[in-house]
């Protein structure tokens, strides 16, 4: 008599043991990746083209946010935001970057709609929706945060009023060099 057919339970539970090893073991390595942006080309608000891959702030965060001229709460989180921006700048040396998901139809009110907000942000137009698709943006307003090593180590989606406090003490973590905290 074949040893599976003596010892069914035995054989199962050792299946179902490497089954969750494995499980758990991929999950782990899964988790443990670094995110590093995509390379895409983007258009500057005066038209010139970018790539992604030269997003630079010498070591310092970067906060990149996803947003429209359409979306009110996209206005409201980069509003606040700019409201703090440049005591963030002093405490942590952070740098924001807007990606507009505008399409060719609205993408023409971005640089008068930035102009007239007078926000200091880098502010960039994703056309075609590229970055946007590669980085996994759903609805607006998003928000990634990049360390000193390029990697993507925190993020947010929407925004209500005070978001942004949350958003600064995230900022003043990565400044510092320290882990953010994982959400249970």
């Amino acid at each position: 008599m074949p040893a599976i057919a003596q010892y069914p339970n035995y054989s199962m539970k050792k299946l179902y043991s490497f089954i969750l090893a494995f499980i758990l073991l991929a999950s782990a390595s899964v988790f443990s990746q670094t995110r590093k942006l995509p390379s895409v080309d983007l258009k500057t608000i005066d038209g010139t083209t970018i790539n992604t891959s030269t997003f630079n702030n010498n070591g310092k965060p970067m906060l990149i946010s996803f947003w429209a001229t359409w979306c009110k709460p996209c206005i409201e989180e980069l509003n606040a935001i700019f409201e703090n921006y440049s005591d963030w700048q002093k405490e942590t040396g952070v740098k924001v970057i807007a990606i507009s998901i505008d399409d060719s139809k609205t993408a023409g009110r971005v640089a008068p709609f930035v102009n007239g907000k007078g926000w200091t942000y880098d502010v960039f137009k994703d056309l075609n929706s590229d970055f946007r698709r590669a980085m996994n943006v759903g609805d607006p307003p998003m928000a990634f945060l990049i360390d000193a090593k390029g990697d993507i180590v925190w993020q947010h989606v929407g925004f209500v009023e005070g978001n942004e406090k949350e958003m600064y003490e995230m900022i003043k973590l990565v400044a510092a060099g320290k882990a953010i905290p994982t959400k249970n």
